[in-house]
Parts: C-alpha cells; structure tokens; sequence
C-alpha cells in the first residue's frame, strides 16, 4: 500500500474549502489535463455521503472509468471516499478540513495499492505516487486559488 500526504494552507473558512473540495464542477476543470469528466451517479455540484461518481478520464495514455462512494462525512470537517471499481487494488481519499485563524488547513490522506503484485509495487515506486501527487497538487490548487477569490 502507498500513502500520499498532502497538506495546502487556504486563506478562506472552513465551510468554502469543505465545500469546493466535495464540487464535482470544480473538480471536473481542476482535472482538464486528462479530459476528466463525471459520467455517472452525481455529475453536478456537492457530492454527499453515501453517493457515488464514476469517473472517465485518460491516463498515462488510456481511457479508464473509476467509480468512488462518500463513505463518511463531518460537515465541515472531513470526508472519505473509496474506489468501488477503478484500476487500483485498493483506493481510499481522507480529506480533511481544520480551521485555523483566518486560514483553513486542508489535509489530503491518499492510500492507494496497485494491481499486478511485484510488478505494481514497483510501478507504484519509480512513477505512479509522483503522477497522483501531481495530480492531486494541482486539483488542490485550483481549489485554494478559488476559494481565496471568494
């Protein structure tokens, strides 16, 4: 299993951060790079516990699908969402939101095991967790850059 951490400081309150992180429309133009778009279950606006989103997008040169569920919610606080059907062996996303003065701290937890056993590891070591780390930097990017115009 992999683990990516990542933690963006935010000059704007809790509830905005909470909310632009669960915005599948933001999420959609944070990820235009891979063309990804929601294709079924929530497709528009704040995704809630115990909903789901599949996912199509192209990856390191391949079209995949990936359908995650909110799988627990503390409004403002934090969410979860795991992989149901993906490319991953195992996928679960901890996002958590803590208020500190004017900033909000946005913490992601990203847990991660790919297929295809030696051969996954070892993909997962020289490429896969710097991609997804890239990828997830740049979604939380566009997250602060919006919420700090708000």
């Amino acid at each position: 299993m992999s683990e990516i951490y990542l933690k963006t400081i935010i000059k704007a309150d809790i509830q905005t951060v909470f909310d632009l992180a669960r915005d599948i429309d933001l999420h959609q133009k944070s990820t235009f790079k891979t063309g990804e778009k929601a294709i079924a279950g929530r497709m528009k606006g704040l995704i809630e516990l115990n909903e789901t989103v599949t996912w199509r997008a192209k990856h390191l040169g391949f079209y995949q699908t990936y359908t995650s569920k909110i799988v627990n919610m503390e409004k403002p606080y934090q969410f979860t969402d795991i992989m149901l059907k993906g490319t991953f062996k195992s996928l679960q996303h901890q996002h958590i939101f803590k208020q500190d003065g004017e900033n909000t701290i946005m913490t992601d937890i990203f847990d991660f095991e790919s297929p295809f056993g030696v051969i996954g590891k070892l993909f997962n070591t020289f490429f896969l967790k710097n991609y997804l780390k890239s990828f997830l930097s740049e979604r939380n990017e566009l997250i602060k850059k919006t919420a700090e115009k708000q």
